[in-house]
């Protein structure tokens, strides 16, 4: 077996701490040694994953690349193509793959480069299922929190910590309110928000006081991030794109 290693529990034991709550997510495992291939494959769906596999380095790069997983379990030591090179090669083709690496090789230099390449956890066989649950779960949670923490809607991103916008060339940082009426608008992406919504969301005005704010504030986010960006619905008001 090239992966190397044993596991230290039995498929009966493979269940999470009683009382934790099931996270949904696909997960992609890659090791060429049969018996720990089905044994966390089998333990990762009775915790409720959506679970594909790959016995080579070369058909588990192919997965990851064609199909779409929130979590790639990688061995190093595999045929064909070792698994170093799968990591790598995956996130140049995905830079947002979390990559969790399983593997017999525990020394410091491994650890190290797995992880300057890009790999978001390491850890060594023989293993506990346990643990390898619980740092699957951790991971989730870290892109669930990172996703809450940001809106995206018709090429454009809005970092809702950082009050910054990106269309594709870059952050810009936006005003407190050129910041909540592009949050106002992405968050109806597809629909039109009237200026009245606007004014009362963004400014607090529950009447209309004749004033052009909400053009000119269009106007400035038009400025930073380019013409398409907010689009003009004559007689209804503003939309951001859904797609």
């Amino acid at each position: 077996m090239a992966g190397g290693g044993s596991v230290a529990e039995t498929p009966g034991d493979a269940r999470g701490v009683p009382g934790t709550p099931v996270t949904a997510g696909t997960i992609l495992v890659v090791d060429d040694e049969g018996r720990i291939l089905n044994f966390v494959a089998r333990g990762l769906r009775s915790e409720g994953y959506a679970v594909d596999v790959a016995a080579d380095g070369e058909e588990g790069l192919r997965r990851a690349i064609e199909g779409s997983f929130d979590v790639v379990v990688l061995d190093l030591l595999m045929p064909a193509v070792e698994g170093m090179a799968v990591l790598r090669r995956l996130l140049e083709h995905k830079p947002d793959q979390v990559v969790i690496v399983l593997s017999c090789l525990t020394d410091p230099e491994s650890k190290v480069r797995c992880l300057e390449l890009g790999a978001e956890d390491y850890l060594g066989k023989p293993f506990s299922f346990d643990e390898l649950l619980a740092r699957i779960r951790a991971r989730l949670r870290s892109a669930t929190r990172a996703e809450r923490a940001r809106l995206a809607a018709g090429g454009l991103t809005l970092d809702l910590v950082r009050q910054e916008a990106d269309a594709g060339t870059g952050p810009v940082v936006l005003s407190k309110r050129e910041f909540l009426l592009l949050r106002e608008l992405m968050r109806n992406a597809g629909g039109t928000v009237s200026k009245e919504r606007l004014l009362s969301t963004v400014w607090g005005y529950h009447f209309d006081p004749g004033s052009n704010v909400v053009d000119v504030c269009v106007r400035r986010i038009r400025s930073k991030l380019g013409p398409d960006a907010i689009q003009t619905v004559r007689g209804e008001g503003y939309r951001v794109a859904a797609g």
